[in-house]
């Protein structure tokens, strides 16, 4: 078994308005819940939006230092992250490739190491 990360960047998402979004949550929860009784979920969740509620820790200096806001400004922001453990890559896609008809943005996967 190999654990894969599915997750997309919050700016993939798109402008929609606030019905577009709400019609994307059964078929985005639809597709936890299949990926739960296939028993290949590890982890799927969103992540708060404003890089501003996050925080850093940095010990690369050596000394441990805890800061308000992301570590670095980016363009772009990770929105959510599913972590799935399955048996091969086809398997990895198919469920991607549902995350992605079920969200309605796109995924984009890595093996975790």
């Amino acid at each position: 078994m190999t654990q894969y990360a599915i997750y997309f960047q919050q700016q993939w998402v798109g402008d929609h308005p606030a019905e577009w979004f709400r019609s994307r949550v059964e078929p985005s929860t639809a597709v936890v819940r299949d990926m739960e009784a296939a028993g290949v979920l590890v982890f799927a969740g969103g992540l708060e939006e404003d890089p501003a509620d996050a925080f850093t820790a940095d010990a690369t200096s050596g000394t441990l230092s805890i800061t308000d806001g992301p570590y670095a400004e980016t363009v772009e922001q990770l929105g959510g992250i599913t972590i799935i453990d399955v048996p091969d890559l086809d398997t990895a896609k198919m469920w991607a490739g549902r995350v992605a008809e079920g969200c309605g943005w796109p995924q984009e996967v890595r093996v975790v190491r």
